[in-house]
């Protein structure tokens, strides 16, 4: 939660999460599959309850002075950004490319309407089907097919699933691929832009946002949202 509280404080126009289940069916917000890297524990999320997820550090392994930081909630986080940053938009990466997790979709769009955030929320996933169902479940909510490479099919993807935006590498926007994709009228966001260098180059590219783990770094030059 410090990284959501830190990028309302410092006027971050967005956060990008991602999130998975727990055995018990609680959307919790966390990128890896199993917790060993970010946690003192060890294993799958999927194979816990989100009552056991709670009790294990999940900032130490980033610095000693977030020990007493938790797995959130994806509940947790929205209510927090509705709060401290309502004017933000909030992109939620949906993990079920190596686990299915049946009924991710469901309780995902149940949080964000809990929370009032329906306008303000992007969601996305490297699984083109989930964004289908995403579609079919709700009409109105934006979404985004993320991928990688330089697919030279990628706009038939989006039109399939009625996807609203497309999320790729830098080196996608600046392609002849990535024009296409501008020129359709599908928002570019681009990920994970951490070196300012790239900042020109991908603005006159038309990209529409970028996805960065140092928004501060962007600050003084914001012609493109991060």
């Amino acid at each position: 939660m410090a990284a959501f509280e830190a990028a309302c404080e410092i006027g971050a126009d967005g956060i990008e999460l991602d999130v998975q289940m727990t055995k018990d069916g609680e959307v919790v917000v966390i990128h890896d599959e199993r917790i060993d890297r970010t946690t003192n524990g060890i294993g799958f999320v999927k194979d816990f309850r989100y009552k056991q997820l709670k009790l294990f550090d999940a900032g130490s392994w980033f610095h000693p002075k977030y020990s007493r930081q938790m797995i959130p909630s994806l509940q947790d986080v929205l209510d927090l950004i509705k709060t401290n940053g309502p004017e933000m938009n909030v992109n939620i990466e949906l993990k079920n490319d190596v686990f299915p997790y049946e009924g991710l979709e469901e309780k995902v769009l149940q949080c964000i309407h809990q929370s009032g955030m329906a306008d303000s929320v992007i969601l996305s996933s490297f699984q083109f089907k989930s964004m289908g169902k995403i579609r079919e479940l709700e009409s109105s909510i934006q979404t985004a097919l993320l991928f990688e490479g330089i697919p030279s099919n990628i706009i038939e993807e989006a039109r399939k699933v009625h996807a609203n935006a497309l999320h790729s590498e830098a080196s996608f926007a600046v392609s002849a691929a990535g024009k296409r994709v501008v020129d359709a009228g599908y928002p570019l966001r681009v990920f994970t832009i951490n070196q300012t260098e790239k900042l020109e180059t991908l603005t006159s590219s038309g990209v529409s946002a970028l996805i960065t783990d140092y928004p501060e770094l962007f600050l003084e030059n914001k012609s493109v949202p991060f």
